[in-house]
């Protein structure tokens, strides 16, 4: 079986979706609103990714 390696941020990305997508489903009662908030929580962690990720390399140097 080969092995896969993701650098740090598909993993990121990963997790964002698949949280994203289990919030999404388990939150809302209707497909529309279980669609747009999914999208919303997606944005969301993106946001907070890039965000946290300059303050770390703003704090570091």
């Amino acid at each position: 079986m080969p092995k896969m390696t993701l650098s740090h941020m598909e993993v990121s990305l990963v997790f964002a979706v698949v949280c994203s997508i289990v919030m999404g489903i388990v939150s809302k009662r209707t497909n529309i609103d279980r669609i747009q908030y999914g999208l919303y929580t997606f944005g969301c962690f993106i946001v907070a990714l890039f965000g946290l990720g300059w303050l770390m390399y703003l704090g570091h140097g």
